[in-house]
């Protein structure tokens, strides 16, 4: 009997041991000591000598604020194709507006609109009926001319007449003929012809239309090449060179074309601070029509170890550009040099180095020296059995005790 409640005892204090650090808040609830004062009273200030009391409300010391959470990016090296963009207008290879040279009324119209010609074809005849009328009177006149002229040659060989006669004879026959010219040249201006392959446009007149010089007839394009004008920067102008490779876009396209730049202007438009270049495009399909606007993507250099951060962390300001940094849990200002940018992310030439924090959010309240905290994504638990285990390590105990219990009774 004796030895039972011993070990009665035993196990009544192994679980007042093992339950001690989970109960021991509620079996012995914590209270603060009342200090006695000198009439007996009990005092419920602390003791000072205990150490600091916490001050009332609205006298402490200011609480630092908090810091503001913040996207950011982490710059790092990368290789980067350092191009440009730009505006431009496609034109025809070869393209002029059909008019005529003078006067008259058309009798003839040889072209169908939008159809290909050849150099040379004649494409719109004026009446010419005075204009040959006068050419036949002074081929007629220099006949008479030329037969007075050998006459007048071989009597000059025989010393019959004097030197003036023939001279005057050779006068009038080359006058004639000169006459004969200038009405063959005006007959050639009531001739409108191509003067180069091409598609013929929509024709503004008709039939018996009496049109002049600044009448518009039609236009003609020449289709097979195209020239591409663009515009880029001022200080893009030193890196443009004639022979470089473009890609081309226009509007209302997703196709990519190639080009090449064959011509620079030798100046820059003081207007604009551009510089203007052409490119040649090939438009063997014809899908290509000139006037068309486009955009121009102008590769300058393969760059290696580039820094580009998002557009959104560049803040522009008048005469510099500046971004925000995390030094030591605090935004600070950097002055950085652009270069070229992408649709989303811009090329800093100086300011920044590799491995800093620029800050990407938060930009329109930011301040210099502001407290932040770089916003990071939680990443998941390496172990997560771990807390299982803690679990199953905690309750181990239980098991060990129950265990021991079930073996003393069967004792």
């Amino acid at each position: 009997m004796t030895k039972k409640v011993v070990w009665a005892a035993v196990i009544i204090a192994i679980l007042v041991g093992l339950a001690y650090p989970k109960y021991a808040d509620i079996w012995f609830p914590k209270s603060s000591p009342a200090v006695t004062s000198s009439s007996g009273s009990k005092d419920k200030s602390p003791d000072k000598s205990a150490g600091p009391t916490a001050a009332p409300k609205g006298q402490g010391s200011a609480k630092a604020p908090a810091p503001l959470r913040v996207s950011t990016y982490k710059v790092a090296p990368r290789d980067f194709a350092e191009t440009i963009s730009a505006t431009g207008t496609v034109l025809a290879d070869e393209g002029v507006e059909l008019q005529a040279e003078t006067n008259g009324k058309i009798t003839r119209i040889n072209f169908v609109e939008g159809a290909p010609v050849k150099k040379g074809d004649l494409l719109v005849k004026l009446n010419d009926s005075d204009l040959r009328a006068n050419l036949d009177r002074y081929s007629y006149s220099k006949k008479l001319a030329e037969v007075r002229f050998r006459r007048y040659e071989k009597l000059f060989a025989q010393k019959v007449i004097s030197q003036d006669d023939y001279d005057n004879a050779l006068s009038e026959m080359n006058v004639q003929q000169s006459f004969i010219d200038l009405y063959k040249a005006q007959i050639e201006k009531t001739e409108i012809r191509a003067p180069f392959d091409g598609v013929v446009g929509l024709r503004y007149v008709s039939l018996g239309t009496l049109v002049t010089a600044s009448t518009r007839i039609a236009t003609l394009q020449r289709l097979d090449n195209l020239k591409i004008d663009f515009a880029v920067p001022e200080k893009y102008s030193g890196r443009i060179k004639a022979g470089r490779d473009v890609r081309f876009t226009v509007a209302g396209g997703l196709r990519q074309y190639d080009a090449r730049i064959y011509a620079i202007d030798p100046k820059i438009d003081s207007n604009t601070r551009t510089l203007l270049a052409r490119a040649i495009s090939y438009n063997n399909d014809g899908t290509l029509l000139p006037g068309a606007f486009t955009s121009v993507s102008i590769e300058l250099e393969q760059l290696t170890g580039a820094l580009l951060i998002p557009a959104e962390a560049v803040i522009a300001g008048l005469d510099e550009k500046n971004v925000f940094v995390i030094e030591q849990g605090v935004a600070v200002r950097r002055s950085v040099e652009t270069g070229s940018r992408t649709a989303t992310e811009v090329h800093i030439v100086s300011g920044l180095q590799a491995g800093d924090q620029v800050i990407t959010s938060g930009l329109q309240q930011m301040r210099a020296n502001q407290p932040v905290e770089s916003l990071q994504p939680l990443e998941p638990s390496p172990n997560p059995n771990k807390d299982r285990g803690a679990e199953q390590s905690m309750a181990s105990p239980n098991k060990f005790l129950t265990n021991f219990i079930s073996a003393q009774v069967a004792l």
